[in-house]
């Protein structure tokens, strides 16, 4: 068997149902994540796109979880340059933007005849369209150029991508690439040090 790699998302240790699994905090999450690399130090590897181990840096006390961090975690961007995307994920990402600021647009339509029955109540209705619309457009779909490094450096690694977010998954699975769900991450990690113990 070759080299086991995976691609971590900031899901792991900042999203408060996931990171539970680890530990309470973002910084107990990751001291939890780093000794079981440590276990499988030579046989898996970690990786993260530099902009997302940037973002898990604003949430992680660095001095509680140096040097380990960079010992066990590579950062690496993907090749932007080499790494090719069948057409047909870009058509569906076309049709996929379309339906969405459709839908965008029906909310917005449905906030704006509620303001206009209920005149006094202008704010809530405010807060509800936006809460619907940020829903409409960015629920279930890549929206950020970190999402998409994800992505591709999995791709390029051909590496298991570990994310709870919805439409980082959702894009993985278009394209081939080989997933775990962020909740199930743990369980996974004690097999694989169990199964290279043995």
């Amino acid at each position: 068997m070759g080299m086991i790699r995976f691609v971590l998302d900031t899901s792991i240790f900042v999203n408060p149902d996931v990171r539970s699994k680890f530990g309470a905090t973002p910084t107990e999450a990751m001291k939890t994540f780093l000794r079981y690399a440590e276990k499988l130090f030579g046989k898996v590897e970690f990786y993260m796109p530099p902009g997302i181990y940037r973002e898990i840096m604003n949430f992680v006390d660095e001095q509680e979880v140096s040097p380990d961090v960079e010992l066990y975690i590579i950062k690496k961007p993907p090749n932007v340059h080499d790494i090719k995307i069948p057409a047909f994920v870009v058509y569906e990402l076309i049709e996929d933007i379309r339906r969405r600021v459709d839908k965008g647009l029906r909310v917005a339509e449905k906030a704006v005849r509620e303001s206009v029955i209920d005149t006094e109540n202008v704010d809530k209705i405010i807060q509800k369209l936006r809460r619907n619309y940020r829903k409409a457009l960015r629920e279930g779909i890549v929206d950020s150029k970190e999402d998409f490094e994800l992505i591709l450096l999995a791709k390029e690694l051909d590496a298991i991508l570990v994310s709870a977010d919805v439409g980082v998954l959702t894009w993985a699975e278009k394209m081939g690439i080989k997933w775990v769900d962020a909740g199930k991450f743990r369980e996974l990690l004690e097999e694989l040090v169990e199964k290279f113990e043995k």
